[in-house]
C-alpha cells in the first residue's frame, strides 16, 4: 500500500496557476501509473489528468486539456499538476491516486489514494 500526500493547493484568482503536487512513500513508485481528480461540494469525483509510470502516455479530461499539465519525477517519488488558466469552476479538491495496471481514468481503478487539498478559484 503506497502513501500519498498532495500538496500545493490554495486560493488563486481566475487566471492564475497553481503547481499541486503528490509525494509518495513507496520506493517503488516508479512502477505505479498515477492519476489526479477532483471533487466539488455535492459532485461526484471526477478524472482530470492521468500519466503512465514511465511518464510516456498521459490522458486529460476534456475540461482541462490545454490548461493542465501532468508530470512525474520518478527519483523524488512525486507526480505533479500544473494548472494554468484556472477557471472557478477548478474549484475542487484535488486527489491523486496511485495504480499498478495501466493509466486510466476511470476512478474505481485506482487503489490508493491521497487524502486532497483544496483549491479554491475566485472570479
Amino acid at each position: 500500500q503506497v502513501q500519498l500526500v498532495e500538496s500545493g493547493g490554495g486560493l488563486v484568482q481566475a487566471g492564475g496557476s497553481l503547481r499541486l503536487s503528490c509525494a509518495a512513500s513507496d520506493r517503488t513508485f516508479s512502477s505505479y501509473s498515477m492519476g489526479w481528480f477532483r471533487q466539488a461540494p455535492g459532485k461526484e469525483r471526477e478524472f482530470v489528468a492521468a500519466i503512465s509510470w514511465s511518464g510516456a502516455t498521459t490522458y486529460y479530461a476534456d475540461s482541462v486539456k490545454g490548461r493542465f499539465t501532468i508530470s512525474r519525477d520518478n527519483a523524488k517519488n512525486t507526480v505533479y499538476l500544473q494548472m494554468n488558466s484556472l477557471k472557478p469552476e477548478d474549484t475542487a479538491v484535488y486527489y491523486c491516486a496511485a495504480r499498478t495496471g495501466g493509466a486510466t481514468v476511470s476512478t474505481r481503478r485506482y487503489d490508493n489514494w491521497g487524502q486532497g487539498t483544496q483549491v479554491t478559484v475566485s472570479s
